[in-house]
């Protein structure tokens, strides 16, 4: 077994030590008590998995779930020629949040709960879930609760993000939509104990930056960590206000200035990057080398999403992200997993084989972790290990 480990948080895309000819053990109650060489293990061994490479869990820390419904028309509409930009009013978020306030709870958790089934069947063990298809108070909490029940339900870790200011709802002004967000919104969802982060959507077509120094300032207040979706479609200087601010995240960046870079590796923040969201909308890439090369903290997710990444395979995001961001393959294990998990305050606990943490873990179908990134399309996770036990069919 090759076994690849890694302590929190890694900077500057380093990559996770990879041990050959190793052993992982863990306890009943489903925590590591060793991972490291086979000849230092002295208990019993089990050469199931002799062939394989163990590596942790993938953490999905971007995602857009729960939602109802696709917009393939969309994309098929962005390939003949129309922008992100074009369809932004009649279809895009808006559109999304008609289909959610139109379905039963039951009927999105029931489209929901299937995407998180097939998560973890390409080993996801741990994942974010996002409101903001809500597009009004009740709305947002609404979507939050379903958020949260979700979470309870699916057999994964999950934590839930408020996306409180995703799109600004029809007939709202801008700055009346954020006011509302920071005295009733992000209140309201703290003393219902709904969400564990704040994020903020900082685009031309969305909220600005002094947006996300109010809404932040709000979250602080309430003991939530702030996220933020950071230069996607242009520069916005969102990166360095996000550092600026103490933001856990920035999100997106390929339209990331250089002083956003140098802040992203100067902080304690990390950058996320969503590569199949990338292709999909045929963007730039973000400057991955020189975040890397800056010291950045390197997280890597999907964007699961209705309009512009439906995709829920880590394997598949890993793939794309080696692919169209020279990402190194061992580089992106890490962001997958440990970096990931401290995006969302999950690091003490899992996103690594360390002895304590719980036994989250994936057997692939290779003989080195490598190979995540080899084949695109395929999924590589021979097995999935939550908390020492082996899940799916």
């Amino acid at each position: 077994m090759t076994c690849a480990a890694a302590a929190p948080p890694l900077r500057g895309g380093a990559e996770p030590e990879v041990i050959e000819d190793a052993a992982l053990a863990w306890d009943e109650k489903g925590r590591v008590t060793y991972a490291g060489p086979r000849g230092a293990y002295e208990g019993p061994l089990d050469e199931g998995f002799a062939e394989a490479a163990v590596i942790p869990g993938f953490v999905d820390c971007h995602t857009h779930l729960p939602f109802v419904g696709w917009r393939d028309d969309e994309h098929e509409a962005r390939l003949a020629g129309r922008s992100y930009r074009d369809l932004h009013g009649e279809g895009g978020i808006g559109r999304s949040a008609r289909m959610l306030a139109e379905a039963s709870d039951e009927e999105v958790m029931g489209f929901s709960r299937a995407l998180t089934n097939e998560a973890l069947a390409h080993g996801t063990t741990a994942l974010e879930l996002k409101t903001g298809y809500g597009l009004s108070v009740e709305a947002e909490l609404r979507h939050a609760r379903i958020a949260r029940r979700l979470a309870d339900e699916i057999p994964q870790t999950a934590t839930v993000t408020l996306l409180a200011a995703h799109a600004v709802p029809p007939g709202w002004r801008r700055q009346d939509w954020v006011r509302t967000a920071c005295a009733e919104l992000i209140p309201a969802a703290a003393a219902e104990d709904l969400v564990d982060a704040v994020d903020v959507y900082v685009e031309d077509i969305a909220f600005t930056v002094e947006d996300l120094r109010e809404i932040a300032h709000a979250a602080f207040a309430h003991g939530l960590p702030v996220r933020c979706h950071a230069d996607q479609f242009g520069p916005s200087h969102a990166a360095e206000v996000a550092a600026a601010i103490g933001a856990r995240s920035a999100d997106h960046l390929n339209h990331i200035s250089r002083a956003g870079v140098q802040a992203l590796g100067r902080e304690d923040i990390a950058a996320v990057l969503l590569p199949t969201s990338t292709l999909m909308l045929r963007e730039v890439a973000p400057p991955v080398a020189d975040l890397a090369t800056g010291g950045a903290a390197l997280a890597l997710a999907t964007d699961a999403n209705p309009g512009t990444s439906p995709v829920v395979s880590m394997p598949e995001a890993i793939a794309v992200g080696c692919a169209l961001y020279g990402l190194a393959p061992l580089a992106a294990i890490p962001a997958a997993t440990i970096n990931a998990a401290w995006v969302l305050s999950l690091d003490d606990r899992l996103g690594s084989l360390e002895p304590g943490k719980r036994a989250d873990f994936l057997v692939l179908d290779a003989p080195h972790p490598r190979a995540l990134a080899y084949r695109p399309g395929h999924d590589p996770v021979q097995a999935v290990y939550l908390n020492g036990e082996p899940v799916g069919p």
